[in-house]
């Protein structure tokens, strides 16, 4: 059996059990400083997550000595969605589809507990041995329009559905019988859709469709006493608009777990808002989640060694794993 070369892309964390990789393929563990020299004549790139931003620079101008397959070790690819890879046919791109979406339902419905109650509020008094007396809210029967109709979405909705709420969902296409959502509103739906909701979730990936798809129009649609949570990628929100209408009063909140820059700058207006709770892009990660990845990096090794198609092939004109194509 012919053992492929395999370049293994990381901070210095690498997915647990290596040993397990390297028994099956020769393995270059290397970072964005040493892709360049190490990409030629690979065949299969591994790629340890969302953070790194040169790996278009450092891919080889000859296809015929890029890798064959590309896997990233989180659920979003847009990192890696550079002309050269969209357009090489013989490449195929997978990601970690289906590995976090049980977790971040249960982070989403954590934050929207944590908005309705103001547990960040309770935390600060308590800080300063203050007590404070207040009403807070219910989320039984509120409206939760979530954005992203993929697994994680599903996920959420199912979840969010559990605890009382009323739960609609915002894809690509509209229709009223979704199993998950009841109704799903289409792209051109979006202001409709956010004039009803009481909590507005994003969990959509990042697309040229979906990028700033909460603008300052979406956002004036939006009603003023709604609250944002954000667990897909920060460039689906234009970071100015949500600061301008959460300090003028348009938006009652927000929970922000992703952000157009990682850190979110120390600077940042985000992180003294009243009604903002920042989290660092922790959402789905929960003990175990680099066991599950490992797992299913090397159940694909497997598949890819003995010729069976992938798990989890993303279509790089749209950005994601298409339902016909998921597991």
């Amino acid at each position: 059996m012919h053992r492929p070369l395999l370049v293994a892309l990381h901070d210095g964390t690498p997915l647990p059990h290596p040993e397990r990789v390297e028994a099956l393929a020769d393995v270059r563990h290397v970072g964005e400083d040493d892709l360049a020299a190490a990409l030629p004549g690979a065949d299969v790139l591994l790629v340890g997550g969302a953070g790194f931003t040169r790996i278009a620079q450092a891919w080889p101008a000859d296809p015929a000595l890029a890798p064959r397959w590309l896997h990233v070790a989180a659920t979003g690819v847009e990192h890696v969605l550079f002309d050269a890879l969209v357009r090489d046919p013989g490449l195929t791109l997978t990601n970690s589809r289906g590995v976090y979406d049980e977790a971040i339902a249960e982070y989403v419905l954590g934050l929207i507990l944590a908005l309705a109650k103001d547990l960040p509020g309770t935390l600060a008094h308590q800080r300063r041995r203050q007590w404070r007396w207040r009403e807070s809210e219910r989320i039984g029967g509120r409206a939760a329009l979530v954005a992203g109709t993929g697994p994680i979405g599903r996920a959420i909705a199912r979840q969010l559905r559990a605890a009382g709420m009323r739960v609609s969902g915002a894809g690509r296409t509209g229709r009223s019988d979704d199993p998950d959502f009841g109704t799903v509103y289409g792209s051109g739906e979006l202001p409709e859709a956010l004039a009803e909701a009481d909590y507005v979730v994003l969990a959509a990936p990042l697309t040229p469709q979906t990028r700033g798809m909460i603008d300052e129009r979406a956002l004036r649609a939006t009603k003023p006493t709604a609250r944002l949570v954000n667990v897909g990628r920060g460039g689906l929100v234009v970071q100015d608009a949500l600061v301008d209408a959460l300090r003028h009063g348009r938006l009652a909140g927000a929970a922000l777990d992703v952000f157009e820059e990682e850190p979110l700058p120390e600077n940042s207006p985000l992180w003294d808002l009243p009604g903002v709770i920042v989290s660092p892009h922790m959402a789905g990660d929960v003990h175990g989640w680099r066991e599950a990845q490992a797992g299913l990096f090397l159940d694909n090794l497997h598949r890819y060694l003995a010729g069976r198609p992938l798990r989890n092939v993303v279509d790089k004109a749209r950005g994601y794993v298409p339902a016909d194509l998921a597991p």
